[in-house]
């Protein structure tokens, strides 16, 4: 067998025409392969032009074809190994200020819980919140102690800002972000302290994680020139610059100014022109500045010049910029072209694409109605939308309300001013302290008690809010004058029921109203509210109880009152009021 094996080789190696016959047969396979993969090939491009109904389809293949090629790592190349050695931290490494992430659960309902109070007016709630909160769990984030040291500024308490700031930052081990900085520069410079604020800046360029902003650089400049520093105020331009920062066009606007009022007019215009050439897009109130100084010195050519020059630029224009503009045209009588720009900034609001106009947008105008005693067209502009296609209107806000209810009331229109008052709930905006101080001083002038007792019921009983406290007693004196002293008790007592207590001096003033009427059980009362709520017992009060108890013949039964409460509250000194980070005791 084997022999026959070797033989039938050898015949094969020496049979030419038995391999010619072979390789015949494998040429003939591989063109017939070849002719199939043309014809799959003819087919899948046939497929594929006429498999898409339009050129995006077309597109998203493409898309899903390259998704598909793409090389992906493993996904185990994306774990990490859970057995190897975590890198130790830096310990020499910045810490960073909180993330918008760290505003979540409980520190973002402290955040709301702050800015509530800040928007009600009460400070000192706030500031007190917001430093109790240092000590808890629930530790305030850097944007809660911005909002409460803002809101400090704004309303000119500046050594409390300052307080805040070092408590928060200095003494509570809470890291500050550039916001911190800005709001602690500003409150330096319009204090009169710039060069504090400067090292503050100094501070931030050595020290912080981040570099300073065109805010604080906007803060510093204004300092300086406010301080008739101006030479100083350039010098921080150019170190601005050469840092990298881009041309802000408010930072040039405030030197523009500064320039204008040393009536240095060719600086000014040199400095306008380099934002020209740095900025291809600027902000358009640098052309405020120069027409208000313009048409201050009776330039009216080159004001309006300077104006149609910013309008042909169709810049896409910011509401505080189109704000300033309104401003400087109402107040040289421009009041045609202000009306025009008003109603284009109406046709540009599209939100949430493009937010044209603002709260200060419509006071603006319809407190130019008002003082040119146009009181119906003032409600009309107040409703006015645009009327270009996609225009919509704008969500009015509690603060726009005020506005024109303080004005109508101020001028006797105060249907007028309830009508809008009675829109509210419509447009989903809830009235403030000030919109019912507003109304109810309007119903006082015009004797309408019962009103009075209705709207003061609404904001201290059903709202909630805290009133303030010498308004709250002016409205007591005059209901309590008006013979309704029995419903004011009625309110205070559930004032008194709130979380936060009526003030002393509210308590006095309607225990003595009632002690006068003869209403002594209604005063005791309150006076067993007072004490079982821990507030402050004045002597004279107290001697005015005993008195009016004594004449009844029931000294027993108020010395009882005052018997259980001995060496408790009764004769306890009012609480102090909140002490500032600053005076927090290490």
């Amino acid at each position: 067998m084997a022999l026959c094996r070797i033989l039938l080789r050898s015949l094969r190696r020496s049979s030419p025409s038995l391999h010619f016959y072979e390789l015949q047969q494998q040429q003939q396979q591989q063109q017939q392969q070849q002719q199939q993969q043309q014809q799959q090939n003819c087919i899948l491009l046939s497929i594929r032009s006429f498999a898409f109904s339009s050129a995006e389809e077309a597109a998203a293949e493409r898309r899903r074809r390259k998704r598909r090629l793409r090389i992906e790592p493993p996904l185990h190349a994306l774990r990490r190994d859970p057995n190897a050695p975590r890198p130790r931290p830096d310990p020499n490494a910045p810490r960073l200020p909180d993330s918008t992430s760290a505003l979540v659960g409980p520190r973002l309902n402290l955040h709301n819980r702050v800015q509530s109070l800040i928007r009600s007016g009460d400070l000192d709630s706030a500031s007190s919140t917001a430093r109790h909160a240092v000590f808890s769990n629930t530790r305030p984030t850097v944007f809660t102690c911005n909002a409460i040291m803002a809101s400090m500024y704004r309303g000119g308490r500046y050594d409390d800002a300052i307080a805040l700031f070092r408590f928060f930052f200095n003494q509570s081990n809470i890291v500050p972000n550039i916001v911190s900085y800005n709001v602690l520069i500003n409150t330096h410079c319009d204090a009169g302290r710039v060069d504090v604020g400067i090292d503050v800046y100094r501070h931030i360029i050595a020290h912080a994680p981040f570099s300073p902003s065109p805010v604080t650089y906007r803060h510093l400049t204004k300092g300086l020139i406010d301080s008739a520093r101006i030479s100083e105020a350039v010098d921080l331009l150019r170190e601005m610059l050469n840092k990298g920062h881009g041309a802000d066009s408010l930072v040039y606007n405030t030197l523009i100014a500064g320039f204008l009022n040393l009536e240095n007019e060719d600086k000014a215009l040199e400095l306008f022109e380099e934002l020209r050439e740095r900025c291809l897009v600027y902000d358009g109130v640098v052309h405020a500045t120069l027409m208000d100084w313009y048409l201050k010195r009776g330039r009216e050519k080159e004001a309006m010049d300077s104006y149609r020059y910013l309008i042909d630029r169709q810049f896409k224009m910011s509401p505080v910029t189109c704000n300033t503009l309104l401003e400087v045209l109402l107040k040289y009588g421009k009041r045609s072209q202000a009306s025009a720009l008003f109603n284009q900034m109406l046709d540009s609001h599209t939100p949430p694409n493009f937010q044209a106009v603002n709260t200060d947008t419509f006071n603006i105008m319809v407190n130019e109605c008002f003082g040119l005693g146009k009181f119906s067209e003032a409600v009309e502009v107040f409703k006015k939308t645009g009327t270009k296609q996609g225009s919509k209107p704008y969500a009015m806000d509690v603060a726009c309300f005020n506005n024109i209810i303080g004005k109508l009331c101020e001028n006797g229109l105060v249907s007028e001013a309830e009508k809008l008052f009675g829109e509210m709930p419509m447009k989903s905006v809830n009235p403030d302290v000030k919109t019912y101080t507003f109304m109810i001083d309007a119903f006082i002038r015009e004797e309408r008690i019962d009103d009075v007792l209705l709207f003061f019921n609404k904001m201290v009983v059903e709202a909630g809010l805290k009133a303030d406290v010498v308004f709250c007693n002016k409205v007591f004196d005059d209901l309590i004058n008006k013979g309704r002293v029995v419903e004011v008790a009625d309110i205070l007592g559930r004032m008194g029921e709130k979380e936060v207590k009526p003030d002393p001096t509210s308590y006095e003033i309607v225990i003595m109203g009632l002690l006068k009427e003869g209403r002594l059980a209604l005063g005791r009362d309150l006076l067993d509210q007072m004490m079982k709520s821990h507030v402050f017992v004045a002597p004279t009060l107290r001697e005015s109880i005993v008195e009016a108890f004594g004449k009844e013949g029931r000294n027993d039964e108020i010395a009882r009152l005052f018997e259980v409460k001995e060496g408790t509250v009764a004769d306890l000194p009012p609480s102090a009021p909140h002490l500032m980070a600053g005076q927090v005791s290490a």
